[in-house]
C-alpha cells in the first residue's frame, strides 16, 4: 500500500464515527439474543417455545405410590371395617339378650305380689265358710292383676255386640241371630283375647250372629 493510500485509509478511519456506532450496536444486539436464548422469558415459556425440565415429572412418579401399595392399604382398611362391625353386631346382640333378660325379670318381679295374694285367698277359701267373702277376695285379685297388665300395655279386647273382624276375632261358631240387627255381630265371647300395644297377643274366641 503506497503512502497515499495509507493516509487516506486512515482519513477514513478516523472521519467515519458512524460506522464504529453501528458495528457496537450490532455487537449488543447479539449478546441480547445469546442472553434470551439463556434465559427464556415468562412469554416463551407461557407460549410452550422453551422445554421445560422433566426432572419434576420424574419425582412426582416416583413418589406416588405403586398399585401392591394401594392393595395393601385398601385391604387393609377392609378387614379394619369388617372387624368393627362383627364387634357392633356381637355387642348389639349382647345387649338385646341383656335387655330381655333385665325386662322379663322386671315383669315377673312386679307379678310376685298377685301370686301371694292367690295364696292368701286360697287359704282363706279352705278356712271360711262364707262364699261371699271368698267370691269377693278373688275378684279383688282378679282386678289387682288387670290392672297391673294394663300398666305393661295389655288391653282386654271388646267382643259382645261388636262387627266380626277376622284380625281381632276368630270365630268357633255360628248361631241364629235373636235379631236382625245382630246378624254379623259378636253374640258370645268363649275366650277373652287381648292386645298389647295395638298388637294381637291372642284372638277372642267368639261366636257370630248369623
Amino acid at each position: 500500500m503506497n503512502k497515499q493510500s495509507k493516509q487516506s485509509y486512515q482519513g477514513n478511519k478516523q472521519t467515519s464515527p458512524d460506522v464504529d456506532e453501528e458495528m457496537g450496536n450490532m455487537t449488543n444486539l447479539q449478546d441480547d439474543t445469546e442472553n434470551k436464548s439463556e434465559n427464556p422469558s415468562g412469554d416463551d415459556i407461557l407460549s410452550g417455545d422453551v422445554d421445560m425440565p422433566e426432572n419434576n415429572n420424574q419425582e412426582e412418579a416416583k413418589q406416588e405410590p405403586s398399585w401392591e401399595e394401594k392393595y395393601a392399604t385398601l385391604n387393609d382398611a377392609h378387614l379394619r371395617l369388617i372387624a368393627e362391625f362383627d364387634n357392633f353386631r356381637k355387642r348389639t346382640i349382647r345387649e338385646k339378650a341383656e335387655l330381655i333378660k333385665s325386662g322379663g325379670a322386671a315383669v315377673l318381679t312386679n307379678l310376685l305380689p298377685v301370686v301371694d295374694d292367690f295364696e292368701r285367698a286360697i287359704s282363706t277359701l279352705q278356712a271360711t265358710d262364707d262364699l261371699s267373702a271368698a267370691v269377693n277376695g278373688v275378684k279383688i285379685i282378679y282386678d289387682k292383676f288387670i290392672n297391673y297388665l294394663s300398666q305393661q300395655g295389655v288391653s282386654v279386647i271388646e267382643t259382645t255386640g261388636q262387627p266380626f273382624n277376622t284380625d281381632l276375632f276368630e270365630a268357633i261358631a255360628t248361631f241364629p241371630a235373636p235379631d236382625e240387627s245382630q246378624k254379623g255381630l259378636v253374640i258370645d265371647c268363649v275366650q277373652t283375647g287381648y292386645t298389647l300395644y295395638e298388637k294381637v297377643l291372642r284372638h277372642a274366641k267368639v261366636v257370630v250372629g248369623e
